[in-house]
């Protein structure tokens, strides 16, 4: 049997090993090692830094901080770091606006203009075309610790319920605002809403949200499990808000709420990540129970309601989805019609009903596409966008004719235009200014062989001359995970990476929803190395191809894409020159007692199930450490305040490294008054960019433009 960690304790004192080159060894702080040894379905398992989970502990927090100072030493003395800060300066302080959202007769939206930090939340009036500041971030504290998390207005566009986030962590507080006077409603002020999801009534007078208690005495990882839907009247005392839904008990599911827009009906789900069991009542009859409309199927459901029918889009007997109508008087899904059919080559990604339409969003080989239906689903048309690339789908309401669509691509700037359903006529709206020029690089989509011989797809991006001789720098990105597509969208800051002569790879691996659900499924659970191989053969065919070689290959992922980049260079750390690993979850086998873990557990199993232990510690990076070994240069990315992915397994997986690795270096970088998704700030993200482009120069050998 593997002894994994077992054999890092056997060798911590020993010199590199041979044929590991003359690198000097970095002078890490110290890690102190204290095996906890188990032994977990017949197997022993060593933790030597198990201690290092306590994030309250002042020896961890001392031992953290020394990480971050050290990687802070080596990081600031890096060459090219002026240059990249000014580039990346130049290219994130710009105007950015979001799509907007119809209520009434305002239109809402996030505008954040070049000078600030954060996006601001405005509303502006169909009558005078005067842009509002609704919910200003920026002026919410001092030190812009303070985000702006999830929003939504009433129908009639009257009163909001947002939240807001401190350090930008998950954990939340509700708030209610009256949109024309700017007021906060000091009532309606609701804790315990790490996933909120304000559904509001048609009158706006309240809503319904999900909602977690903050008892500390519970554990993290098992408050999803008592989170229940509640009711809040505007005005009342939240502490007395109703309960619809009671609590599911089990912390892998997650619950929320929906009400129709005509009020009418109200929707509940309980979801996890292999299935969505649906359940409504009749609003209009006092006391009306629960139905269930869909339970117990291994399959995702999502329902759209107009005017008392049910629009249910699914991928049962459909993998890359279908949509069915259902009468709510006949719930039955033998009744449910079929309107629109799997199509054969797209993913069916989202469906609504807009200006009494059906607007349907596909992604076909991880493209966008658009196309607007009957309610009936006969096809009507398709809107063209401006090549390949990604949109996040027509946005408006059931009852106007107006609608809302964005793209973007990685050589096309984000621009959003709006339309009408009924003609077709589009005109811009908004577009993104962005002090870049796309003219010299080329987009491409690749499709390459996976050791199993599955064909996947992946986006190159390049310069147009560049050379197939092994030369030029990639960075290789991926994900693959929870059904989430990784599809070929604008980013600013790619771009001086770019111009420094670096190529960039998107691989569009199994675990993603980019072919739908077999696509997901193929990577989850007992198939989760396949998204390894994936992206390990996506390295081995840039390097096949000339594009680079292993000397200048770089590899990125976060949060699960930072298991993808762990359990990469710990399987074939020959391939990789330097590694980005940023809030990444490492050790598989205790996953699931922190954080959200949980919630994960349909995706990646848990390790007291014996079965599902055997592949989890199969492929745990933290796990399969082995001392001795010439590991990639690793720049490891944390967030103090992460309340999704615990921190911890940075933490393990550092001092694991140090010990082990006679390559290197081995960083920890260490982002304060920061969340999952970083600080929310733009300095602290180009901050961050600029620590990471240097660590990659670095290694990869490369300068920026202006010496080179």
């Amino acid at each position: 049997m593997r002894r994994g960690l077992s054999l890092v304790l056997a060798l911590l004192a020993l010199p590199a090993a041979a044929g590991a080159g003359p690198a000097q060894r970095p002078a890490y702080p110290p890690s102190r090692v204290a095996d906890v040894v188990e032994t977990l379905h017949g197997v022993e398992v060593h933790d030597p830094y198990r201690w290092l989970e306590d994030g309250r502990s002042p020896e961890v927090q001392a031992w953290a901080k020394d990480q971050n100072d050290f990687a802070r030493h080596q990081l600031d003395q890096l060459p090219g770091r002026a240059w990249l800060a000014k580039r990346l300066h130049d290219v994130s302080y710009v105007d950015t606006v979001g799509v907007p959202e119809r209520a009434g007769a305002r239109l809402f939206f996030l505008h954040r203009k070049a000078d600030q930090e954060k996006a601001v939340l405005y509303w502006r009036s169909e009558t005078d075309g005067v842009d509002h500041v609704l919910v200003d971030p920026n002026a919410l504290s001092a030190d812009g610790s303070t985000s702006l998390g999830e929003w939504a207005p009433s129908h009639d566009g009257k009163t909001l319920a947002y939240t807001l986030r401190e350090n930008n962590a998950d954990e939340a507080i509700l708030y209610v605002k009256d949109v024309a006077s700017g007021t906060v409603r000091d009532r309606d002020r609701i804790a315990g809403v790490k996933y909120a999801g304000p559904s509001c009534t048609p009158a706006g007078d309240g809503f319904y949200y999900t909602w977690l208690p903050t008892d500390p005495k519970i554990p993290a990882a098992e408050r999803p499990g008592h989170a229940e839907v509640r009711y809040h009247a505007l005005g009342t005392d939240p502490a007395r808000d109703p309960v619809v839904r009671a609590a599911t008990g089990d912390p892998g599911t997650s619950v929320g709420a929906t009400v129709s827009r005509d009020g009418h009906w109200l929707f509940a789900y309980v979801v996890t990540y292999s299935q969505d069991d649906v359940y409504y009542k009749d609003l209009r009859v006092k006391g009306a129970a629960w139905k269930t409309l869909v339970e117990g199927v291994p399959a995702h459901f999502s329902v759209k309601d107009w005017k008392d029918r049910f629009y249910v889009k699914t991928d049962e007997g459909a993998s890359r989805y279908r949509l069915l109508r259902a009468d709510p008087s006949a719930p039955d899904r033998r009744q449910w019609k079929e309107i629109v059919p799997e199509a054969g080559d797209a993913v069916l990604e989202s469906a609504s009903v807009v200006g009494g339409r059906l607007a349907l969003s596909y992604l076909r080989n991880a493209a966008s596409q658009l196309e607007l239906r009957t309610l009936d689903g006969k096809p009507l048309r398709s809107i063209k966008l401006p090549g390949i690339g990604s949109s996040s789908g027509i946005v408006g309401t059931p009852d106007r004719d107006e609608a809302f669509y964005d793209f973007s691509s990685f050589t096309q700037r984000p621009e959003i235009w709006r339309t009408s359903i009924a003609t077709g006529r589009s005109r811009r709206w908004a577009r993104w200014a962005v002090p870049v020029d796309p003219k010299p690089y080329v987009v491409e989509q690749v499709f390459y062989q996976s050791k199993d011989g599955t064909k996947v797809p992946m986006f190159l991006v390049h310069r147009k001359d560049a050379p197939k001789d092994g030369s030029t720098p990639f960075l290789l990105y991926g994900y693959g995970g929870f059904g989430q597509s990784q599809e070929p969208t604008f980013s600013a800051r790619l771009y001086p990476w770019l111009e420094a002569g670096g190529g960039y790879a998107l691989a569009n691996l199994r675990g993603g929803d980019e072919y739908g659900e077999d696509w997901h499924k193929a990577g989850a659970l007992g198939n989760k190395q396949h998204v390894f191989d994936d992206f390990i053969a996506a390295g081995e065919y840039l390097v096949k191809e000339g594009w680079t070689k292993p000397e200048r290959l770089a590899i990125k992922g976060g949060s699960n894409g930072g298991l993808l980049v762990g359990a990469a260079l710990t399987q074939r750390p020959d391939l990789f020159k330097a590694v980005i690993c940023e809030v990444p979850l490492l050790d598989m086998v205790r996953y699931q007692r922190f954080g959200s873990g949980q919630t994960w557990v349909s995706e990646y199993g848990s390790a007291d199930n014996e079965a599902d232990f055997r592949w989890l510690y199969a492929y745990s990076p933290y796990h399969h450490v082995q001392a001795g070994t010439a590991y990639p240069a690793v720049l490891m990315d944390s967030s103090d305040s992460d309340d999704r992915v615990d921190p911890l397994h940075a933490r393990k997986m550092t001092a694991a490294l140090q010990a082990a690795s006679t390559g290197g270096p081995v960083l920890l970088r260490i982002e304060t008054h920061a969340g999952h998704g970083g600080a929310d700030l733009v300095s602290s993200a180009v901050a961050k960019a600029v620590d990471s482009y240097a660590f990659l120069f670095d290694r990869l050998g490369m300068a920026p433009p202006s010496v080179q």
